[in-house]
């Protein structure tokens, strides 16, 4: 079971659940777990009967809320390794890094826009971490800008975090928020009407989960769904 971790105070919902879609389109058994203290998934994925914590379906994705620790997932469940091929994790503060072993992950993404409440706790989330641990920037800017990478570097210089050489771009353009909007309101996913940038970066991201499935696959996916 792969473990990926998407770490940040910027809203993440969205684009992991997009990234689960792509994921079980392609076969992958995947579960989303949402640690946020706002708990966004909770309002934005239909769910029937909502409780304090619980598991859901949608769009063949199983989107776990309200849980404090694996364990807890685990139990309800009654066994997540063998129920699932991929977990994402959205986390947003370092007490549930912690408690859902992020250290262990695969794989963990920080996730930032550039306005100052995203980058400043986003920053504060992975400023304690301990051991030295390795990530990939994903950036949502208008404008991709070398300048604002050179910053984050510069914030997090004495962090005990070793940046991945890749990085990823997403977009913060208005049709794509507007696109996602119109998704949530009729419970779909869709990415058609998606920007070009938007859409490349999602193939960019599932591809290096999933690297052992061709290329032709994922595109094909996103172009049709």
């Amino acid at each position: 079971m792969k473990k990926i971790g998407f770490i940040g105070a910027f809203d993440k919902t969205d684009l992991i659940v997009y990234t689960a879609k792509i994921l079980t389109e392609t076969g992958q058994r995947v579960l989303v777990i949402d640690t946020t203290i706002l708990q966004k998934a909770r309002y934005i994925v239909p769910a029937i009967a909502p409780t304090k914590f619980y598991v859901t379906e949608y769009e063949k994705i199983d989107i776990a809320v309200g849980f404090e620790n694996l364990e807890e997932i685990d139990k309800y469940l009654g066994g997540i390794d063998r129920e699932y091929d991929i977990v994402l994790f959205d986390i947003d503060s370092p007490e549930k890094f912690d408690l859902f072993n992020m250290i262990s992950a695969d794989k963990l993404y920080f996730v930032t826009a550039f306005d100052n409440f995203s980058l400043k706790k986003g920053i504060e989330i992975i400023g304690n971490m301990r051991p030295k641990i390795k990530m990939e920037k994903i950036l949502f800017e208008r404008e991709v800008l070398e300048e604002n990478n050179q910053y984050l570097n510069l914030l997090t210089l004495t962090f005990p975090i070793e940046w991945d050489k890749e990085i990823l771009y997403f977009p913060y353009d208005q049709g794509d928020l507007s696109e996602i909007i119109e998704n949530q309101r009729v419970s779909k996913i869709k990415f058609k009407n998606l920007s070009e940038q938007y859409r490349e970066s999602l193939y960019m991201l599932a591809q290096e989960i999933i690297p052992e499935t061709r290329s032709g696959i994922i595109r094909k996916i996103i172009k049709n769904t």
